[in-house]
């Protein structure tokens, strides 16, 4: 895995994490590396196990020069779409840094200027450099924390294993229960033969 993109000492990785969630935010990190940051475990968080992510995650907050962690809950994804929900994520966990970047290396092919600030997107990033791979273990991580949480208030849909993700168990309880705050509408929450009506 490459440490940098470009020459800039400190350029930023970025990267989501729920884009394709039925329920909960899509969750967004920047983390800026130290130059001679090293860790053959990191690597796209959705290539590593969950005790791998767990390890790596105060290991980056402690070793990063700075990171940010943004949430943008449904309602918000309902109105402007989770495409721009997700770079708008990704805006607010770059706010969050101590310094403006000088160069932003984004996960995708999408993504709108962040001020002034040069960007790069690259495809398949979080399997290519260290910032964008770490963005994305922060950005899988706190998320699945904050499914965990909202899981206490709403057990029925298991959210502390399926996060939020369209799985069966998810659906079926979609079906049998109904839906919460926490679900997208703008999502096709349940297939088209089946409906809320019993």
């Amino acid at each position: 895995m490459l440490k940098s993109y470009h020459k800039f000492v400190d350029e930023i990785g970025t990267d989501e994490a729920g884009r394709g969630c039925l329920a909960g935010p899509v969750t967004a990190a920047a983390v800026l590396l130290p130059t001679d940051f090293c860790n053959e475990t990191l690597n796209d968080s959705k290539l590593l196990s969950h005790k791998k992510r767990i390890y790596l995650k105060p290991l980056i907050e402690k070793e990063s020069l700075s990171f940010g962690v943004a949430h943008i809950f449904p309602s918000e994804i309902d109105k402007i779409n989770i495409l721009n929900a997700s770079i708008k994520a990704m805006h607010k966990a770059i706010d969050q840094l101590k310094d403006p970047p000088k160069y932003i290396i984004v996960d995708g092919n999408r993504f709108k200027p962040y001020h002034d600030t040069l960007y790069e997107c690259i495809i398949k990033g979080d399997s290519k450099y260290m910032s964008i791979a770490a963005a994305s273990v922060l950005a899988k991580t706190h998320r699945d924390a904050y499914m965990e949480k909202i899981h206490e208030e709403y057990p029925m849909y298991n959210w502390r294993k399926n996060k939020g993700y369209p799985t069966r168990e998810h659906r079926n309880a979609i079906l049998e229960y109904g839906t919460t705050k926490y679900h997208r509408f703008s999502f096709r929450l349940l297939p088209d033969q089946l409906s809320f009506d019993l």
